[in-house]
């Protein structure tokens, strides 16, 4: 069965770092893009950043540029998000995603993971 799996989500303080883990069960995420979008209470889904199939190609919003770091280890069949610097803002649930497009657009992305809760809070 197709799942994409999203752990690594937590509590953190201001100015801490989290990584979140994008793997892949029933499929390889080799000849996809993957995405990262969250969403935060209140407020519609938005794209955070995406990585091409062959990691040529990189995506980030402007929110997080900077800050948040994606990359990808096909061996392991896995897409990672490094977040830096975290801010309170920050706080939403975290999903991956896989399209077969480079886009940060959510309609773009077929298979989705259940999300993580990302939570920045003193």
């Amino acid at each position: 069965q197709l799942r994409l799996v999203e752990p690594g989500g937590g509590l953190v303080q201001p100015g801490g770092s989290l990584r979140l883990s994008c793997a892949a069960s029933g499929f390889t995420l080799d000849y996809y893009t993957i995405g990262w979008f969250r969403q935060a209470p209140g407020k519609e889904r938005e794209g955070v950043s995406c990585i091409s199939s062959s990691s040529s190609s990189t995506n980030y919003a402007d929110s997080v540029k900077g800050r948040f770091t994606i990359s990808r280890d096909d061996a392991k069949n896995t897409v990672y998000l490094q977040m830096n610097s975290l801010k309170p803002e920050d706080t939403a649930i975290y999903y991956c995603a896989a399209a077969l497009s480079f886009s940060l657009a959510p309609y773009e992305y077929d298979y989705w993971g259940q999300g993580t809760q990302v939570t920045v809070s003193s």
